[in-house]
């Protein structure tokens, strides 16, 4: 198990015992779905989300390109209703486009007709999480791929040099 699926919220116990018997536990379906949900919300409006939009659409499509592109529109409708968010109502937005997604992955899941194709598409979607989480670079402090709601200090240092910037519009 990798760290970038880890910070999505997915165990290796879960995630070992994805496969096990009849099928998946249902535990290993919520864990792997509450972290496409998250990947959505924490990629759209940063540069991560072009790549992450087309290859989730891919893989919601399934090889049907009209599936496909009614996933981009849905994508994009979850994007602008993040970004269009009053400071007041950002987390319940971010909240609930969450649990849009985490619900969407978990059917689409459950919906496959046999352990095979289950198993296809969960690795298939580990990959893409996997993939769209930002590479550890090895760089100290390195900070990327985050959301951030109201006030941010983010400080950020290597060695003997520390930049330290505090920008309230986020």
């Amino acid at each position: 198990m990798s760290a970038p699926i880890e910070r999505y919220g997915l165990c290796p116990t879960t995630c070992n015992e994805a496969q096990q018997g009849d099928g998946m536990l249902p535990e290993a379906f919520t864990a792997l779905a509450a972290a496409g949900g998250a990947a959505v919300v924490q990629a759209a409006g940063t540069d991560a989300w072009e790549g992450l939009r087309n290859r989730l659409a891919q893989w919601f499509g399934r090889g049907d390109p009209e599936r496909e592109r009614g996933e981009l529109e849905r994508l994009d409708r979850s994007a602008a209703d993040l970004a269009d968010a009053d400071p007041g109502t950002t987390e319940r937005i971010r909240s609930r486009q969450e649990s849009v997604w985490q619900t969407r992955i978990e059917t689409l899941l459950e919906g496959l007709d046999d352990d095979e194709q289950r198993a296809q598409a969960t690795d298939a979607l580990k990959r893409l999480l996997e993939e769209a989480a930002p590479a550890a670079s090895g760089e100290i402090g390195l900070v990327s791929g985050n959301t951030f709601n109201g006030d941010t200090a983010v400080q950020a240092g290597n060695r003997n040099q520390q930049y330290v910037r505090f920008d309230p519009q986020s």
